[in-house]
């Protein structure tokens, strides 16, 4: 095999082709590294290689391999780490210059499960100033990044550069985090796959200047991966699942749950809270991914998320409330451009007081027990990742604005508050660009969620790696299509 076609192998494929010996784990990131410097000057989503420990991991794995040793299911398969991961010997930096040399001491629950599996890490991605700035992933340290379908839409945010990394084939699995929609809404407006897992289901460390984060911050934010297909997802679940003594809230559940006798009921909700403001383009892909369910055997209803208001309204009480109380050090660390998404929302929606922040805590209770009941009645449950079709990557400027963004995204803001599995997965293209869906289910019940993804991944196909071809873009520099489609790969454009 060309060493040139191995960036756009699975991540499952690569490591059995390590394996087996017939690529080298130095082949396979030696590939890699030249797939970054073809591309991420285009799309800026690596922020910094690392290079060098990649090479000598892939020696290792390489060394262990003709010594015989029995290798991990990801033996040799690069994958990227976002900005506020830490990898040992690298700098988190969250994307701003204060933690700029900040160098992790020991990697990350997440990133040393990875390596244990023989997977490498090979380069960190780009992300807001401190997770804070938005939807689009820009950074004072890394500037944009670019959205490898369009370069004027956003990729998303706020794992974004994970997300564009592994559309591009620069990686087969990215490893980013989730608070609110950040590994899904990137995962769809790439066209890849994105797992948001149960609390408690991933291993993590969250700190901060060894700070531990407090209540919000606890239940909400949750490591995830990144990759092109269901398959390759799974692989990076079953790797990640665990508990860990660096993370006590990881639990031990098993991987898979019972299995069902039959399909399960998939529940459909189009239109969350019934706000009338579904594009046709994502209200077509919701019904494709549930007909692709439904041809899978699965039954299919229309269903309403209950307590979605309380839900919203929970998550942005208890998280303004914290945001104030840091806000004065916080502040100091950011732009005007990346400090006004958090200001914009607190004009709004100010913070609450001790005794309204203590009553969302047991209202929080209550909205669980209400999707509980709803997934003992439909164990899946099928919704858009965003009502609205993928935006420019611009900055809101007023409150309004602001509103209006994240509005569309308000199922991943009210599963994120619940605790629920979701993974997102591309149903398609609309308009030259990728559309998808997220399908949810009860806590711990991942296993689910990606059963009904790869049905919705068979039916409708996988969008990613795009492969750059010498052919005039839009933008007047090189184009491509990705693999089965005609649609533009890039145009080089600079984004302010």
């Amino acid at each position: 095999m060309r060493a040139r076609e191995l960036w756009a192998l699975a991540a499952t494929e690569l490591a059995q082709l390590v394996t087996s010996g017939e690529v080298s784990a130095a082949e396979a990131v030696e590939a890699h590294l030249e797939r970054i410097a073809a591309v991420n000057p285009e799309v800026n989503a690596v922020t910094r290689l690392l290079d060098d420990s990649a090479r000598q991991a892939a020696r290792e794995i390489d060394q262990r391999r003709a010594a015989g040793e029995e290798l991990g299911p990801l033996a040799g398969v690069p994958f990227t780490v976002k900005e506020n991961i830490h990898v040992a010997g690298s700098a988190t930096t969250h994307g701003v210059p204060y933690f700029r040399d900040w160098v992790a001491q020991q990697d990350a629950p997440p990133v040393r499960r990875l390596r244990a599996a023989g997977a490498i890490p090979i380069g960190r991605t780009n992300m807001p100033d401190l997770a804070l700035a938005g939807l689009h992933t820009v950074s004072q340290l890394f500037g944009d990044t670019v959205n490898p379908w369009d370069p004027e839409r956003t990729p998303g945010g706020t794992s974004g550069g994970d997300a564009v990394a592994v559309a591009t084939g620069m990686a087969p699995l990215g490893l980013g985090n989730d608070s609110g929609g950040s590994v899904r809404n990137p995962a769809t407006f790439n066209g890849v796959v994105g797992l948001k897992p149960s609390y408690g289901r991933f291993p993590a460390d969250h700190r901060m200047n060894d700070q531990e984060p407090v209540l919000g911050h606890q239940l909400f934010p949750v490591d995830g991966p990144l990759a092109r297909s269901v398959t390759d997802l799974r692989a990076a679940y079953e790797v990640l699942a665990g508990t860990d003594p660096q993370d006590p809230r990881a639990v031990p559940a098993p991987l898979y749950g019972p299995r069902p006798d039959a399909p399960v009921r998939v529940g459909v909700v189009t239109d969350p809270g019934g706000r009338g403001d579904v594009h046709p383009d994502v209200r077509a892909a919701i019904e494709a991914a549930a007909a692709a369910l439904e041809d899978a055997g699965h039954p299919v209803e229309e269903v309403e998320v209950p307590r979605l208001q309380d839900a919203l309204d929970g998550y942005g009480a208890l998280l303004r409330t914290e945001f104030s109380l840091a806000w004065p050090v916080l502040r100091r660390l950011l732009t005007d451009d990346s400090a006004r998404h958090i200001e914009l929302d607190t004009q709004r929606h100010p913070a609450v007081g001790l005794e309204e922040y203590v009553r969302q805590t047991g209202v929080r209770l209550g909205v669980q027990r209400a999707w509980a009941r709803l997934f003992a009645h439909c164990p899946l449950l099928l919704g858009p990742v965003s009502t609205q079709p993928i935006p420019a990557p611009v900055v809101p400027r007023t409150a309004e604005e602001r509103e209006a963004t994240f509005a569309p995204m308000r199922l991943l803001t009210a599963s994120t508050y619940v605790g629920v599995p979701a993974v997102a997965v591309p149903t398609g293209l609309a308009a030259g660009l990728p559309q998808g869906v997220q399908v949810m289910a009860g806590m711990y019940r991942e296993d689910l969620c990606l059963d009904a993804a790869q049905r919705i991944e068979e039916r409708l196909g996988v969008l990613t790696p795009l492969d750059p071809a010498q052919t005039p873009s839009r933008g007047g520099l090189t184009a491509g299509t990705p693999v089965g489609s005609s649609t533009p790969f890039m145009a080089r454009r600079t984004i302010r």
